[in-house]
């Protein structure tokens, strides 16, 4: 069975370089800290608690289907995203989404019982996004994010967020055979 993942339209395409519009859609997600790594598997298990049936619904709980990609991006703005923020020393404070299965809207998506969950519904929306596989490591990280700001600036294109980090499989896949972006929101 294939897991669902946000709809979106490619409105150009350079090799691994895209510009998408991405449909509305709804999220859940937390803010944990720690370097990538911790902040990624902190957040990822408190979501996997809320989609996996710790939540309320008509004084029930209800078990959500799992969606892709798992994204991460950076709380806070200050940093900038050149810097080595997947080095294991850094401290910093990440936010880390689900996306909703489509059969959701707010009204009806069951109330996470961890406070610390939050639900957010996001409007139509442009990204930069650059695609690739492997591990999501320093090494490679910054190679792409130099990428999709050259991509960004040629373009004449304007950025409007730090970086989300977005990866589809699940750990034990093959590194070379995991899809992983990184995304830019833009004008």
């Amino acid at each position: 069975m294939a897991t669902e993942e946000p709809k979106f339209t490619v409105l150009l395409q350079e090799g691994s370089l895209e510009i998408r519009e991405y449909e509305p859609r709804i999220i859940a997600h937390v803010k944990t800290t720690g370097d990538f790594d911790d902040a990624s598997s902190k957040g990822f298990k408190m979501l996997a608690d809320f989609i996996f049936g710790n939540n309320t619904i008509n004084n029930t709980s209800k078990k959500i289907s799992m969606t892709a990609p798992v994204s991460a991006s950076l709380s806070s703005k200050k940093i900038s995203m050149t810097a080595p923020v997947l080095a294991e020393n850094n401290n910093n404070e990440w936010s880390i989404a689900f996306v909703m299965p489509k059969e959701f809207t707010i009204e009806t998506l069951p109330v996470p019982n961890n406070q610390n969950i939050r639900i957010t519904a996001l409007p139509k929306e442009k990204f930069a996004v650059i695609v690739f596989s492997g591990l999501v490591r320093e090494s490679s990280y910054d190679k792409k994010v130099n990428l999709l700001n050259e991509f960004i600036k040629k373009k004449k294109l304007t950025p409007l967020s730090t970086i989300q980090i977005a990866r589809y499989n699940p750990p034990w896949t093959l590194p070379f055979f995991r899809r992983n972006e990184l995304l830019i929101k833009i004008n």
